[in-house]
């Protein structure tokens, strides 16, 4: 987890940084005012969202290619364990998960951070500006931002000292906390005695360092709220935006919980997913689906709830700009959410520290009872994974919608003096037909990044099986497997296949956009393009966040209940629940 941190405060600070850096050039240097500094740091976002894109998509393409190609060959036609030496795709597999989750999810959050503080300043100095506040204040709220980020950064570190391992007595699985127990998988079974002393399970300790964080962050948000946004004009409309950024802390708690009910196997849908494993691969498939599309309605629910009495509490501030104070308060939620980013990301990055863990185990002969502890973190690093993916669909979701506003204030920027963005129309033909593009656009964007997974798999497939073929002695142990030509293999094969996909979400917006302004042009409408394009991103990010969500815990189910048959459940490995469950 130690380890995990670094990679995640090193990742938030550079972010912070790269804005404090830009922000002191363009004040200092070169004299620009504050309120409109945050238009120009747009390129600074879309960069980030720029790498990301092709970091999480070329990362997730590499890892789950390297993933499914060693499977099936090594564990399935080969009959040998996973992550063994003689596999000769297991190194690839093993930096897979370094290039996916590691690189990739610190790319997503570093540009869900970037994008989300420049949006958070573009509407802060909006208001600002259109509540004839004075230049100190216009400084504080553009600024309010940064410092929630920098603030959150000291929370985390918090949290991390706060995560240590207890020696405690081993129970039963019918507990919230249950042990690592070499003798007692999570069903508490085995021949423990009730005298022999264990650890606390590691995900109840990464919890316990979180809400640590989570409540230095609380505390932090109501000082920073209080410091710099207590105008005169409204004396209490601080505790309004602190109330805003408390529920944006309580959202992200959330949507930690609700993840970890759906893909823990401590839980019951995850069992459920088990238990359906027994009767084949089917009804295992059926399972995984219901309990992922389940999984969406209390985030969606709660992202709903808290986006509305955001918005209300903004409004109810008292500053003289309704609107304009209604969007910042949503902004400050997602502040809130995003505040402790760091943690979740050491949370994150601890799981493939874990996975590598067991493989070095594995390769190097230890004892069984080390790999049922490192089996065990493993699985607990599947869960922190789609832990990171719920926040950060999550934060993502909360964001959207200050950053739409952000585009239409942009855009608003740039209309010639008394012209305003400040409707889209979805009852317009062209805007729906628009906002339907951006919808069917998610579905193929994901059509293509599964069919890029399948394509680069079924490369490494053909290389582990002409290696066995070629090089008899590799299943022996008497030669060595070529890793190296796998693990090239699977990156030409990533950088190849990503380009497609990633091409198609950069381009989609920009053509209807260019397509529709060109029909607006005909028929008299010169906002048309821009609210298409408006349309498109906006339908097509709703869209985005309940896919994701689907996406991410059925994932993580389908992992843990695989996971929960291999410790000895249903028959263990090699049973019929285990090949069911894709073991």
């Amino acid at each position: 987890f130690r380890g995990g941190a670094f990679a995640a405060f090193l990742i938030v600070t550079l972010c912070l940084f790269g804005l404090v850096s830009l922000v002191a050039i363009l004040t200092g240097l070169m004299h620009v005012p504050i309120v409109q500094v945050p238009l120009l740091l747009v390129g600074y976002g879309f960069g980030g969202s720029f790498v990301a894109l092709f970091a999480q998509l070329g990362g997730g393409i590499y890892t789950k290619a390297a993933d499914v190609g060693a499977d099936i060959v090594g564990k399935i036609e080969a009959n040998i364990p996973e992550d063994d030496p003689r596999n000769p795709a297991v190194i690839a597999d093993l930096v897979g998960d370094n290039v996916g989750d590691c690189a990739g999810r610190g790319a997503d959050l570093f540009e869900s951070i970037a994008a989300e503080d420049i949006g958070s300043m573009i509407l802060a100095a909006t208001l600002a500006r259109s509540c004839g506040l004075d230049k100190a204040h216009q400084t504080a709220f553009t600024m309010f931002p940064l410092c929630v980020h920098a603030l959150g950064l000291f929370a985390s570190a918090l949290g991390v000292l706060a995560v240590r391992v207890k020696s405690v007595r081993p129970t039963t699985r019918t507990e919230k906390t249950p042990l690592i127990a070499p003798e007692a998988g999570p069903s508490g079974g085995g021949d423990t005695d009730g005298d022999d002393i264990g650890s606390e399970d590691p995900l109840h300790v990464m919890k316990r360092g979180y809400g640590v964080a989570a409540v230095v962050s609380l505390l932090g948000m109501w000082l920073l709220c209080y410091v710099m946004l207590h105008v005169p004009e409204a004396p209490r409309a601080w505790i309004y935006f602190a109330l805003c950024g408390s529920l944006g802390i309580g959202t992200s708690w959330v949507f930690i919980v609700v993840t970890e009910f759906y893909t823990d196997y401590y839980y019951g849908p995850v069992l459920r997913i088990a238990q359906a494993s027994e009767t084949g691969g089917g009804t295992n498939v059926i399972a995984g689906l219901a309990v992922g599309m389940q999984s969406t309605a209390i985030p969606v629910l709660t992202l709903s709830t808290v986006l509305l009495a955001v918005y209300w509490l903004g409004r109810a501030a008292g500053l003289s700009d309704h609107l304009a104070a209604g969007i910042f308060g949503t902004a400050v939620a997602t502040l809130g959410m995003l505040s402790v980013s760091a943690f979740i990301l050491a949370m994150d990055t601890f799981g493939p520290i874990a996975d590598n863990a067991g493989g070095i185990a594995e390769m190097s002969g230890q004892p069984a009872a080390a790999r049922v502890i490192t089996d065990r973190l493993d699985a607990v690093g599947n869960t922190t994974k789609a832990l990171t993916k719920g926040y950060a669909v999550g934060s993502a979701a909360t964001a959207a919608f200050l950053l739409f506003r952000a585009y239409m204030d942009e855009i608003s920027a740039l209309l010639p003096a008394g012209t305003k963005f400040k409707v889209v129309d979805i009852s317009s033909p062209e805007v729906f037909v628009a906002g339907l593009l951006g919808a069917g656009l998610v579905f193929l964007f994901s059509s293509l990044a599964i069919r890029a997974v399948g394509t680069a798999a079924e490369q490494v497939v053909s290389e582990v099986r002409r290696q066995f073929r070629e090089i008899p002695g590799i299943l022996a142990g008497t030669a060595a497997p070529e890793y190296g030509r796998c693990v090239a293999l699977v990156s030409r094969a990533a950088l190849r296949e990503m380009v497609a996909p990633g091409l198609l979400a950069l381009l989609t917006p920009i053509v209807v956009g260019v397509v529709f302004r060109g029909v607006g042009a005909v028929s008299g409408r010169p906002l048309l393009g821009v609210q298409a394009a408006a349309g498109t991103l906006m339908v097509g990010t709703v869209t985005a966040i309940v896919t994701a969500l689907f996406m991410n815990n059925a994932g993580g189910a389908w992992d843990n209940a695989k996971k929960y048959v291999e410790l000895g459940h249903y028959g263990g490995e090699g049973a019929g629940a285990h090949r069911g469950a894709g073991g």
